[in-house]
């Protein structure tokens, strides 16, 4: 049993193989290090510096293989409205070829990382796979056609798939890998708090408890043991669901994320307050009941455990 790993470099990916490795099943990453970084990349891992648009190195790369995590893509959602055909290529015809290579070589075992962004602003207080999708940027656009992808490859040819919908995945579960993303909020505070300066927050008017938005956050760890779950079970055969949402039904606001820096750092600071973003949502917290049930998920860190793993993962100049 040995998995490929797209984008196995990355934050989320190298949390991913370090799952895989834990539990005993063999790794291989392909990269093109465009977000990723090598270090990242377990030693002894056999690791393929190339795009996925290489239909020869994707080739290599699923030699000797039974299943595939697909989590390489272009995922900055703001920017993909400024560069949509290059988020198209990078997550959509990437995909096809990876398909096309799964296909030649009769792998029929797939875990693909979907997003939140298939919902869009979603209106409903609690989001389940079963809420309408709206994607509302290219990134969130080529995500559901990647679902989509899946879905008419499976009626053509034999393919067991699932698609894991994340929502906001942060902290760390080894401290050699960190968020790097310079649009998450979790990085965004490390960076200007071990700088000496203060994060600000977006929007105190929104109609929720504390006047910040609420939002789901998710532990990266849980996050990799889910996709480990996953692969487990296409591998056995079981019949899971088409997509899952990695959620924890309650959500957390800003403002205690804000509160949470400041009790893991003791750095004692008062948040800015700058009016709220064009499009952001007041609340987006969605049910992982289905997750649950079907791959044993749980999100098990507290929002300090969330907040202090991250911190200590940040690396200092």
């Amino acid at each position: 049993m040995t998995w490929l790993v797209t984008g196995g470099a990355g934050y989320i990916g190298a949390h991913v193989v370090r799952a895989f490795r834990a539990n005993g099943i063999d790794v291989v990453v392909i990269d093109d290090l465009s977000s990723g970084h090598a270090e990242f990349v377990p030693e002894g891992v056999p690791f393929i510096e190339a795009s996925l648009l290489d239909a020869e190195a994707v080739r290599r790369a699923l030699t000797g293989v039974t299943g595939v995590v697909h989590l390489a893509g272009y995922k900055y959602a703001g920017v993909s409205v400024e560069r949509p055909l290059h988020t198209y290529t990078q997550n959509v015809t990437a995909m096809v070829t990876l398909l096309n290579e799964m296909a030649a070589q009769d792998i029929h075992n797939i875990v693909f990382s979907s997003s939140a962004g298939v919902y869009g602003t979603p209106d409903a207080e609690l989001v389940t796979e079963d809420t309408p999708t709206g994607p509302q940027s290219p990134y969130g656009e080529t995500k559901l056609i990647g679902e989509w992808l899946l879905a008419d490859q499976a009626n053509a040819v034999p393919l067991k798939h699932t698609s894991l919908r994340y929502f906001n995945v942060v902290g760390s579960a080894d401290p050699k890998v960190y968020d790097a993303s310079p649009y998450n909020l979790f990085p965004i505070v490390c960076n200007l708090l071990s700088k000496g300066e203060v994060p600000s927050i977006y929007g105190t008017d929104h109609p929720t408890p504390d006047g910040t938005s609420v939002k789901d956050y998710v532990h990266v760890g849980d996050l990799a043991d889910a996709h480990v779950a996953a692969a487990r079970a296409l591998e056995s055969g079981k019949a899971l669901a088409p997509a899952y949402n990695l959620g924890s039904g309650s959500g957390t606001s800003v403002r205690e994320i804000m509160d949470a820096a400041r009790r893991v750092t003791g750095i004692d600071f008062t948040p800015g307050e700058t009016p709220r973003r064009p499009g952001d949502p007041s609340r987006v917290v969605a049910s992982g009941e289905l997750a649950t049930r079907d791959l044993g998920w749980k999100n098990s860190y507290t929002v300090d455990e969330m907040f202090r793993s991250a911190w200590e993962a940040w690396p200092r100049s």
